[in-house]
């Protein structure tokens, strides 16, 4: 995760789940949407910047993100006397669930959530604690929202430190730590009383209808599917099972109530997210659950072929490469699932994987990619590295690169390795000093566009199927993705002089004219 100012920060309005579905999700929302040389030039000439390869997917929301919907929002549904809730979300996809959850239940008590924190009875601020310009950004964003509403819960993976929240910012009104639904919800009645349904007569009783998908922060057509909770290795750079914990699956039968409800609702595509996707149902043992009159395993390959019988596309995220994975791989050779692979390698010397503890050799890595792609041919994978992990030597360093060159990996982020409260890592020796952590940083990048660029390369004359995503009225461009490109933090196809018709959350055809170093140039005949 790459530092972000806290101004990325979101007040999500709500009046109704219509509205939130519609709200607009922008990787970098100081970058507007680019002109077809513009782009080209940007990626060429500033290998550092982050609008494609952010290391980790980055869900903050602002404040100017959320204008739309509020107005969507107040013209779809009428004014309700009940009391409003503030919400900041920070962090991750996971963090985002969280987020939709708590959301979710908010509305079915009757709240409404504020646009603003003038606005606002209570604000929640959602919270990151990866690593510490995440903890920092985290502190300010409860600050500022103590200075310009004065009542705030705070929840999230920062939450864990509680005694560092308070002694920053005593006047919090509550703390709770990730995933932690249930006491948020009784925080927010215990400071805010929810509103009497049997005496309130100006209750909207839409909110009754909510879905079991639930209310979502994403655009209608896609939306992140959570699996599990939690992670049960110990890797020395990683505090998240001091902050979420061991590994919890759902069982099989919720995931696809879930998803099948998503799927009724107008999504697209499915986003599976979880700390270790491959290691779904293990703490459940695969337990056998029914859904539809059928007996599916909670585990990895048969939750990808229930998934794949819903007809939409499906992506799949925080994959590590255990030799089960093969087989699901064999499901994209089939067209089954997109396919798309998101694994966190990290690292490819095995003295800073043994450093790290990580669960898987530079060598067996390889000689799984090569093998998938004789599966799989088109098969893309992304994944994301740790740059001046303390012991890591230049040849250590050159050994990553070296590793990048045969893997030729599609979609690539890295970050530097900081330093993060609690974690094993910080007393490991020989750590490496900032601008060698940056000079490494910067030689990975511009290898990798590279890589990328000689990719992208190859797509040109070829005819894709893209999702649209924006559409720019000014430019007549549609924004759109392919399924090599997850939202947020791949690449994007845009697409020339679309028609009228063409709508966001539509499917089109579209032949490949050209590339840049992240992105495609497409032409689209109707």
């Amino acid at each position: 995760m790459l530092k972000t100012s806290t101004e990325s920060a979101t007040i999500i309005p709500l009046s109704s789940s219509a509205a939130l579905k519609d709200t607009a999700t922008v990787f970098n929302p100081a970058q507007a949407p680019m002109q077809k040389q513009d782009a080209k030039q940007s990626a060429v000439t500033d290998t550092s910047e982050p609008y494609h390869h952010k290391a980790n997917h980055n869900e903050n929301r602002s404040i100017a993100q959320s204008g739309d919907a509020i107005g969507k929002a107040s013209a779809a549904s009428p004014a309700i006397s009940a009391p409003k809730i503030g919400f900041v979300s920070l962090g991750c996809p996971k963090a985002l669930v969280d987020s939709e959850r708590i959301i979710t239940e908010l509305s079915r008590d009757g709240y409404q959530v504020a646009s603003d924190y003038e606005g606002a009875d209570l604000v929640v601020v959602n919270t990151c604690g990866f690593i510490e310009s995440a903890v920092q950004e985290s502190l300010d964003a409860i600050g500022e929202a103590i200075s310009k509403n004065g009542k705030v819960i705070v929840t999230g993976c920062l939450g864990k430190e509680a005694d560092k929240i308070r002694a920053m910012h005593p006047a919090v009104l509550a703390v709770t730590g990730a995933h932690a639904y249930d006491e948020v919800i009784r925080a927010v009645a215990l400071h805010v009383p929810k509103p009497e349904r049997s005496t309130d007569t100006e209750y909207n009783p839409k909110i009754d209808l909510i879905n079991e998908a639930g209310i979502k922060l994403t655009p209608s057509h896609y939306a992140y599917l959570k699996i599990s909770e939690g992670c049960n290795h110990r890797c020395t750079f990683c505090i998240i099972p001091s902050l979420r914990g061991d590994l919890v699956s759902r069982p099989i039968d919720s995931v696809m109530n879930e998803a099948m409800a998503l799927k009724k609702a107008g999504v697209k595509e499915l986003l599976i997210i979880s700390q270790d996707t491959s290691a779904y149902g293990l703490d459940l043992k695969y337990k056998t659950s029914f859904w539809n009159g059928m007996p599916l395993k909670s585990k990895f390959y048969d939750l990808c072929q229930a998934l794949n019988d819903l007809g939409i596309w499906v992506r799949l995220h925080y994959v590590y490469p255990y030799p089960h994975v093969d087989k699901v791989v064999e499901l994209m050779g089939e067209k089954k699932l997109l396919p798309y692979l998101d694994i966190p390698f990290q690292h490819a010397s095995h003295s800073i994987l043994k450093a790290m503890k990580r669960p898987a050799h530079s060598e067996n890595t390889l000689a799984r990619i090569h093998a998938w792609r004789a599966i799989c041919p088109d098969i893309v994978i992304r994944s994301t590295f740790v740059v001046g992990f303390p012991g890591e030597t230049e040849e250590d360093f050159q050994c990553l690169l070296d590793w990048l060159v045969e893997a030729r990996l599609d979609r690539v982020g890295a970050f530097t390795y900081s330093e993060v409260e609690g974690a094993v890592a910080n007393d490991l020796p020989n750590h490496v000093p900032e601008d060698i952590k940056q000079e490494r940083y910067e030689r990975l990048m511009t290898l990798q566009q590279d890589i990328s660029a000689q990719k992208l390369q190859e797509k040109i004359g070829k005819t894709l199927m893209v999702l649209v995503d924006e559409i720019d009225v000014e430019e007549n461009v549609a924004i759109c993705r392919s399924y090599a490109d997850a939202p947020e933090i791949d690449g994007h196809v845009y697409v020339d002089d679309i028609t009228s018709v063409v709508q966001v959350g539509q499917f089109l055809t579209v032949t490949i004219d050209d590339a840049s170093e992240y992105d495609l140039f497409a032409s689209y005949q109707g």
